[in-house]
């Protein structure tokens, strides 16, 4: 099989494209031909060493679609995408023509997704999905995102399908443009101290659920927050750090809750997946759009172009 794969951490420049013998699926598990495989900022820190428990030599990858060609006969042939915790770490991953991996870990893929958009969706929407359901957003929820990379753009999405008024807020302009022409109000961040006063004017009484995206405005958040509010976290600055406004946060009755993907087996990222897919089909979340398709080979130049600061979103077919 053709796939990415390093054998040394720590330096974008191990990993190579390559001919590999392709797995034999066990009796639990499914072969799947990948059609598409989603880059993730987390695929190229894997690369670089920043997950210790990642086994050498390995295939990247966490996010993929394709179609079964091995396994319980009920799966073969069916279109499927997939994501996890375990798969471009401690087993090979999808960044390659072919993934073996639990018969559990697999979803059928909506019939309205090419396998390039459901290659996009894995990580950050399963992230998305996670934070709403974890801080109980529904019908009428005031949510405030911060951030408008691929987790927020998901969560915003979802927020949307469910039901939720949302409202998201970043430091520049123009990645607020295409929220606002769906409709969608925004916030231009600037001093943290004036977060409380933007929210107000949107959110009389504060925001019920915040979800920072970026790991840099929680202190801000915290008196922007209703009474009995949440707010959820999937990032942190470099040193791990952060000052947290304890006294406020009690004091409002609020709740703080992590956010890791990498929590969840592909078995659980398959219920997840299976748990909002539907909404795809059902006309209720947009389509993914602004993709980028390139062959596998090209694979080691877009994990150079990400760690370089590229905001494309790279999808490799094999």
């Amino acid at each position: 099989m053709h796939a990415l794969q390093f054998n040394a951490a720590g330096d974008l420049s191990s990993l190579r494209h390559l001919e590999l013998p392709t797995p034999v699926p066990a009796a639990d598990e499914v072969l799947v031909e990948v059609r598409a495989a989603g880059l993730n900022p987390s695929d190229v820190k894997n690369v670089l060493g920043r997950f210790p428990y990642t086994t050498l030599p390995r295939v990247p990858g966490r996010d993929f679609a394709g179609v079964v060609v091995q396994g319980p006969a009920e799966l073969v042939g069916q279109e499927v995408w997939g994501t996890g915790n375990q798969i471009g770490f401690s087993r090979d991953g999808s960044h390659a023509s072919h993934i073996c991996l639990p018969a559990s870990g697999v979803a059928r893929k909506p019939a309205s997704l090419s396998f390039v958009q459901a290659a996009s969706c894995g990580v950050p929407y399963t992230t998305a999905w996670d934070a709403l359901e974890r801080t109980r957003v529904q019908t009428g929820t005031r949510l405030l995102v911060i951030g408008a990379g691929a987790v927020a753009a998901a969560a915003v999405n979802l927020a949307r399908a469910l039901g939720a008024e949302v409202l998201i807020a970043a430091r520049r302009l123009e990645p607020l443009g295409g929220f606002e022409e769906d409709g969608i109000p925004t916030l231009l961040l600037g001093d943290p101290a004036n977060l409380p006063g933007q929210v107000e004017v949107n959110f009389p009484g504060g925001a019920e659920v915040i979800l920072d995206t970026t790991g840099f405005w929680l202190p801000a958040a915290v008196p922007a927050l209703a009474t009995f509010g949440r707010i959820a976290i999937i990032a942190a600055p470099v040193d791990g750090l952060v000052q947290l406004p304890a006294l406020n946060l009690y004091r409002r009755g609020g709740v703080l809750v992590g956010i890791n993907s990498l929590l969840y087996s592909t078995a659980e990222c398959a219920a997840m997946l299976d748990g909002f897919g539907h909404l795809f089909d059902e006309g209720k979340l947009p389509l993914p759009g602004d993709l980028r398709s390139v062959p596998l080979s090209d694979g080691p130049a877009c994990y150079r172009a990400v760690n370089d600061g590229s905001t494309e979103k790279f999808i490799l077919c094999p």
